[in-house]
């Protein structure tokens, strides 16, 4: 007798952002550091953001930096002002829309194109 087994449902780890996806790069290192010194951001800010833009969640991101929940709505809630935005999503594609601006001539940037 062959024992049946139930398919186990697709568990994510508490760190994940609730959605399984390949790891998206939406900017390189220097488009962040472009967008860095546009925004004024500080270092701490720039970690926010990337991580929010990683689909990451106020906690995942906590947990990750080793700070508290509140200090990440504090970082996100400065980023808000610096970029003149009122949400995660308007954030990330002011950034994108910024970095397209960057030159794209220095080599291993690959251009995602949005839809206008």
């Amino acid at each position: 007798m062959s024992e049946l087994r139930n398919p186990q449902p697709e568990v994510f780890a508490r760190d994940d952002s609730g959605y399984k996806h390949d790891d998206v790069v939406l900017l390189d290192n220097k488009q962040w550091s472009y967008v860095q010194r546009r925004y004024e951001l500080t270092p701490r800010e720039r970690q926010v953001a990337e991580l929010i833009c990683q689909g990451l969640r106020n906690g995942s991101i906590a947990r990750r930096l080793r700070i508290r929940p509140g200090t990440v709505k504090t970082h996100t809630r400065n980023i808000y002002r610096k970029a003149r935005v009122k949400s995660k999503i308007a954030m990330l594609l002011a950034f994108v829309s910024d970095a397209r601006a960057f030159p794209a001539d220095h080599e291993g940037t690959h251009s995602i194109a949005l839809a206008d």
